[in-house]
């Protein structure tokens, strides 16, 4: 007979990066994932919307343990469409889950201040993910940064 293996609970919670001590993290996770892991940006991979108004930086924890990042804004004037990126896991807490409620957090938050899309550039490895979660191809892929990306979408009000 196999031994029982006992299930743990991981605490999970997204919220906004108000703190500077949170902002810090989310920026430093951003740091480990974007340019040294995956050495998309640098020296950095910081851009004009991170001195934008509007924008909200979002901070994925694990049992009290900062662990993940997603970031989003609104793209237009009356904030019905809005983008999210900078989806970060760091790779102690990949297998836990904690990408879905960062992503499922950004979603509801733009939903629940006017938006009616969020729309992403996501990497091609990722694209069957966001398509459990509700999003959908929009347009062909893109280079971006270097690497492809799929463009994709989903409706606020669905989500």
């Amino acid at each position: 007979m196999a031994p029982v293996v006992p299930v743990v609970r991981r605490s999970v919670e997204c919220l906004p990066a108000l703190s500077p001590a949170h902002l810090d993290f989310h920026h430093r996770i951003r740091h480990q994932i974007f340019v040294e892991e995956q050495g998309l940006f640098h020296p950095s991979d910081l851009d004009h919307h991170d001195g934008e108004p509007g924008v909200i930086r979002v901070l994925g924890l694990c049992d009290a343990v900062p662990a993940g990042t997603v970031r989003l804004f609104p793209l237009d004037t009356d904030g019905r469409l809005w983008q999210g990126d900078r989806l970060a896991v760091l790779p102690e807490f990949r297998a836990l889950g904690l990408g879905k409620p960062l992503v499922r957090f950004a979603v509801a938050t733009a939903g629940s201040l006017g938006g009616g899309e969020m729309v992403a550039h996501i990497q091609l490895a990722n694209v069957a993910f966001f398509e459990r979660l509700g999003w959908t191809k929009k347009g062909d892929v893109e280079v971006y940064v270097g690497i492809p990306h799929q463009p994709m979408a989903i409706g606020l009000s669905q989500a």
